[in-house]
């Protein structure tokens, strides 16, 4: 089912259920399980080879196994969601790479990105003030420090300062960082497919 927040749709659900089955095929096929093919004309559509920024999020039970991807677009959308498969089921470096076994029982998310924009804030209050839960993928950087939460993230901290809080976190900076106001901030939005039940 695809999952968009108040951005324009792009992409139809055919398309995305193609992405979808690429990042799979891709999965398998590494692991010497070939499953059925995507159909080459539906890759071939323009809109599939446009460039957009892409993210693979692999679930197991639930539970998190691996999410990679990136941010800006850098090549065509179906090779981006070749790659990202690949590195989300292999290369997380959180997770060991995954196994036969795990395979179906994988649940497959592609992630098509908007391009980041600069969000302009005055502190910690104005940025939270900012910020639209369930709707804004969040990048930060200070430094050489960075990190980003996809909007479907949102779900499990719908609370701005927790949000801030754990994205700060997981970009190596104290919790707080986000309360002094001199983080760069960009935000995206998604537009999102996974697998039918």
């Amino acid at each position: 089912m695809a999952e968009q927040a108040e951005q324009t749709t792009i992409f139809n659900e055919a398309q995305g259920q193609a992405l979808v089955r690429l990042a799979r095929q891709t999965i398998a096929a590494e692991l010497g399980r070939p499953v059925a093919a995507v159909v080459p004309d539906i890759l071939a559509d323009p809109a599939l080879q446009a460039r957009h920024g892409t993210f693979v999020t692999l679930h197991l039970s639930g539970a998190l196994r691996g999410c990679i991807g990136s941010l800006v677009a850098l090549e065509p959308l179906v090779d981006g969601v070749r790659r990202n498969a690949m590195n989300a089921a292999f290369q997380d470096p959180r997770f060991s790479p995954l196994t036969v076994d795990e395979l179906n029982e994988l649940d497959i998310e592609v992630s098509v990105l908007t391009d980041p924009a600069p969000l302009e804030y005055k502190d910690g209050a104005d940025l939270l003030a900012k910020l639209r839960p369930n709707i804004d993928g969040v990048i930060i950087r200070q430094g050489h420090a960075a990190a980003t939460f996809l909007p479907q993230v949102w779900d499990q901290l719908p609370e701005p300062a927790d949000f801030l809080a754990h994205l700060c976190r997981k970009a190596g900076l104290p919790m707080d960082a986000w309360q002094q106001g001199n983080l760069v901030v960009s935000t995206y939005q998604v537009q999102y497919f996974s697998e039918k039940p």
